[in-house]
């Protein structure tokens, strides 16, 4: 048995056992990622699918993803590839590559617009050993790091990914520990810890979706704004207001399908509520 260290539940993993994110595994009395180099997913994306809008916009970046995710999102997009059962019995079967084949990749791509690798579409924190040798030949070879994360990480992991991450989309999907608990199954001070870090380490933008009944008050807004807004760099200067932030829209699937998408109107007031405190505030999903 040993420990992992990678977020706050801290599994303690049997021998030959998965964690809770089902992609770090126990072995000869070691965790490591059981998904190294396992590819659920390769594309060559606009930056602003990120979402990036403030990180050379027009590019394209080669977007590849993997297994496991340390949330449970009932609404999770890419739950294929992210919890479901399937996920954890597809996990076995990928494809696998190695850091050497996704920048070889990511080279060749250039012609095509492509300024680097984001690491995308499942948890990549829980696999960050992938990231970290993937992403130091990234720079290598003159290309950009993005990674768009849930943030869901202890600081040491994003210290060790710290040189070699040029962007980051962190979502910031509520703003109370009860959304974070009860309904994610995550842990609101992680993830603000995590943020309050990242940005002073790279350029971060920051995506909340709205899902109606649970985080869509203009007082939850307001206050998700003004905490984003006191944010500092390293030496303590407020950079906060100019933090992107990006307020997409819900709607029904995989688990939560007992409501309707959230109504566009509601994402353009709670914009107009964010612009009160940031100065750039994206919609999206309209």
């Amino acid at each position: 048995m040993a420990k992992c260290d990678v977020c706050f539940r801290h599994c303690e993993i049997q021998e030959g056992c998965r964690g809770f994110c089902g992609a770090r595994i126990c072995e000869s009395g070691t965790v490591r990622p059981a998904n190294y180099g396992r590819i659920a997913g390769l594309a060559l994306d606009p930056i602003e699918k990120k979402p990036l809008r403030r990180f050379h916009p027009g590019s394209m970046i080669l977007s590849a993803g993997s297994y496991g995710c340390n949330l449970r999102c009932p609404f999770c997009q890419n739950y294929d590839i992210s919890w479901s059962a399937r996920a954890f019995a597809d996990a076995g079967r990928a494809d696998t590559a190695t850091p050497e084949d996704l920048v070889n990749t990511a080279v060749r791509l250039k012609s095509r617009g492509n300024i680097g690798l984001a690491f995308t579409y499942n948890e990549p924190l829980i696999g960050w050993e992938f990231v970290r040798d993937t992403g130091r030949l990234i720079h290598a070879s003159g290309l950009k790091n993005v990674l768009v994360t849930n943030g869901m990480a202890e600081l040491p992991v994003l210290e060790a990914l710290a040189p070699f991450i040029d962007a980051m989309n962190i979502d910031l999907k509520g703003f109370t520990e009860r959304y974070y608990a009860q309904v994610l199954d995550g842990s609101l001070d992680m993830v603000k810890a995590f943020i309050s870090r990242a940005v002073q380490l790279c350029h971060v933008e920051l995506t909340t979706l709205i899902v109606p009944g649970e985080n869509d008050s203009e007082e939850e807004m307001r206050a998700l704004a003004s905490w984003v807004s006191t944010l500092t760099d390293a030496d303590g200067t407020v950079i906060g207001p100019g933090i992107p932030l990006h307020i997409s829209r819900f709607f029904p699937r995989f688990h939560m399908t007992d409501r309707p998408a959230t109504d566009v109107n509601s994402i353009y007031h709670l914009a107009e509520t964010a612009r009160e405190r940031l100065r750039y505030v994206y919609t999206g999903n309209c």
